[in-house]
């Protein structure tokens, strides 16, 4: 059993409804994370922190801001448009305890995976910041999708000193399989934990 401490930071990636069922950019079973998230939202996290894509119109990481057919690799659907419903977190988690929500994938010709570090590679949001000013020293990762926001911002986490867990049944992935994502963070030294590993002090 994990002890969960004040030293500690729960990570809520994208619950946001463009990516739950119904949405352009829906993860497969994505809404079955929210009441494990708000489960995890109730242990005594020294902060919690989620996230939202927050793209402007016309976003370059989007299909239908290309010709027809030209759209590049790594492209997706129109989704997390600034300031629309779809953009908004799931109106079923939990976040009176959310102290900061970071908004990525502002710059119109740069996508954001991750929650510390646009695609560039030198962008930062700032969270590694409060986090590090705040005292803390591990994060445990949830949300969506896990092979890429969550992937992201977990091996972004364990780069930039935090010790990382990624919390298995409080995440859903875009790809059937997620063995090879579980490989990769493995391989960066992450944590697979589940929520009944986890405990108040």
């Amino acid at each position: 059993m994990i002890q969960i401490t004040g030293h500690d930071a729960l990570l809520i990636i994208d619950v946001q409804n463009d990516f739950l069922p119904g949405g352009p950019l829906a993860v497969p079973d994505g809404d079955a994370v929210v009441p494990v998230i708000n489960h995890l939202t109730r242990l005594p996290f020294g902060q919690q922190a989620a996230s939202q894509d927050w793209h402007p119109p016309g976003h370059a990481s989007f299909a239908g801001a290309h010709p027809k057919g030209a759209a590049p690799a790594g492209t997706w659907p129109d989704h997390c448009i600034a300031g629309t419903r779809g953009a908004a977190l799931a109106a079923s988690l939990d976040q009176t305890r959310i102290g900061l929500i970071v908004r990525k994938g502002r710059a119109p010709d740069v996508d954001s995976y991750s929650a510390f570090l646009d695609n560039d590679r030198v962008t930062r949001t700032g969270l590694e910041y409060w986090l590090s000013g705040l005292g803390i020293r591990r994060v445990f990762v949830a949300g969506l999708a896990l092979d890429y926001c969550v992937a992201f911002t977990a091996i972004d986490a364990k780069t930039l000193g935090f010790d990382t867990f990624v919390v298995e049944d409080a995440c859903r992935g875009i790809a059937p399989a997620p063995d090879a994502t579980w490989r990769t963070l493995g391989g960066h030294g992450i944590h697979r934990v589940r929520s009944g590993d986890l405990a108040g002090a």
